[in-house]
């Protein structure tokens, strides 16, 4: 679920990208408004529910998972992921304010280089993430505890159990 969710994040990152030169040309028409409040729900919903999976469920499990181990390497990680979150939190509040104007019909300007800045910060996150956190997980935690992080994960998105 975790690594499906980066793929939906790099498709919403690839859609900011290609909403500044469609705004610059056709100003806040209605595909520029659909665009901008898709990625608002998108962002504003599951990136958080995302960083919650991480931080509330996965990361204290790899710790766990780590007792009586020499952690600092694993600690590094999650805290420098965790740091990541917030910056990624920041980043997306500020574009938000102009996309929400965007959303309802006003032609302003996004500036790519804040486009930009959120998107080179996602793209880094997720490579991190894909390469190194969840191979780790993969590897370190027992089937009981990944059940119990996707139970936590479905909640947390008012999804129900799912039955093979």
């Amino acid at each position: 679920m975790l690594s499906a969710c980066h793929d939906r994040m790099a498709r919403q990152c690839a859609t900011l990208r290609r909403l500044v030169p469609h705004l610059a040309l056709h100003g806040a028409d209605q595909e520029a408004r659909t665009a901008a409040t898709n990625v608002m729900r998108y962002f504003d919903t599951s990136a958080i529910n995302h960083h919650r999976d991480e931080e509330v469920d996965l990361f204290p499990a790899l710790i766990e998972s780590m007792a009586g181990s020499d952690a600092v390497c694993l600690h590094e990680l999650t805290e420098g992921l965790t740091m990541d979150h917030r910056a990624l939190e920041a980043s997306w509040q500020r574009l938000r304010l102009i996309l929400a104007q965007i959303a309802e019909g006003e032609s302003v300007p996004l500036d790519s280089a804040d486009v930009e800045a959120l998107v080179g910060l996602y793209e880094r996150h997720i490579e991190l993430e894909d390469t190194e956190l969840l191979p780790m997980a993969a590897r370190l935690l027992s089937d009981d505890a990944l059940a119990s992080i996707g139970r936590a994960m479905r909640e947390r998105r008012g999804i129900g159990e799912i039955s093979i």
